[in-house]
């Protein structure tokens, strides 16, 4: 028989690429399609999705190895120092794990996927749906974030106007055309949050306490062997977001310099949820002033005040109308 005869036929040449033979679970099949695009792109999904499940039964996850990895972490002061955030909220403080704490705890964890895909978009908003998969046990959580394409600005020289909203107290915020980094942000915390709330809701929730007790240990001793370096450090940090020491001072009541070391602690995680994105400094203030009883009951409208003084001058007199 020839070299000739052996050579595959055109029709075989012409089917070439569009065969697909899948191996899973114990099984393996043969399919024929045409769309080779669509179709190489679908068994890419498929596949990696095989190989994370895969691998997470080969190498499942050890939950004493996982405590020991992530208390390690926890008895540093560089990340027990970013472990934690605290929002002032109502009459109270709501307290919790930090995003960067979660990151940290599924890396030790192990066997986990997180997901990200779009199911929405349009000039005004994007919706992402976020899910957080355990691969070992084969729990999926999914929660949904919308991320609108503007953000506000008190000035809106450079930048397309979409709309503008009134402050209580009279000045205008303009909402403005995001710009891909401005948006890239929104979105980026986001999907940041969403999986650090997913991420709480997966890890084992008595190390997840236990991890928070030591943070709190390893923060309250930094701060009782040189609280001078710690109140600088503070103060540091709130100055890379615009937060001068005068309005920490503002916060506490007093000198950050006398400040306690739970006062030091409260501040540094207010620092993290600054950060974080969860709150601004702004509604900080804003929450712990009416905490303190230092704002009015209604809101003074001084816009509404002007209006009203405006038109009892400028009526006319039953008089003059007679």
């Amino acid at each position: 028989m020839t070299d000739l005869e052996h050579r595959p036929s055109a029709a075989n040449y012409a089917e070439s690429g569009v065969a697909i033979q899948r191996q899973g679970f114990g099984s393996s099949e043969l399919e024929r399609r045409n769309e080779t695009q669509a179709s190489a792109a679908a068994e890419y999904a498929r596949a990696m999705v095989q190989a994370r499940y895969i691998v997470a039964i080969q190498r499942p996850r050890d939950v004493d190895d996982f405590r020991a990895r992530l208390l390690k972490h926890c008895r540093r002061p560089g990340f027990a120092a970013i472990a934690e955030y605290a929002k002032p909220v109502g009459g109270g403080t709501v307290r919790g794990m930090s995003i960067r704490f979660v990151e940290a705890a599924l890396q030790e964890y192990g066997n986990v996927s997180p997901e990200v895909m779009a199911v929405y978009d349009d000039d005004e908003k994007r919706i992402v749906r976020i899910s957080l998969t355990d691969l070992e046990r084969n729990i999926t959580y999914t929660e949904d974030a919308t991320i609108e394409k503007f953000v506000e600005r008190k000035s809106s020289v450079g930048a397309e106007v979409i709309g503008e909203r009134r402050k209580k107290n009279g000045d205008i915020v303009y909402k403005v055309r995001a710009t891909e980094d401005d948006f890239n942000n929104k979105l980026a915390a986001a999907v940041s949050k969403k999986i650090r709330n997913l991420g709480l809701r997966i890890l084992p929730p008595d190390i997840v306490d236990e991890a928070r007790t030591i943070s709190t240990k390893t923060r309250q001793d930094k701060s009782a062997s040189d609280p001078d370096a710690e109140r600088k450090s503070i103060a540091d940090a709130f100055a890379t977001l615009r937060v001068m020491p005068s309005d920490i001072k503002d916060y506490l009541a007093h000198d950050i310099g006398t400040a306690s070391p739970a006062q030091l602690d409260d501040l540094r995680m207010v620092y993290v949820a600054i950060r974080d994105g969860d709150t601004t400094w702004a509604e900080t203030m804003k929450t712990e002033r009416a905490r303190r009883g230092e704002l009015d009951a209604k809101p003074v409208d001084a816009v509404a005040d002007k209006l009203k003084a405006k038109l009892a001058t400028s009526a006319p007199k039953k008089e003059d109308a007679q």
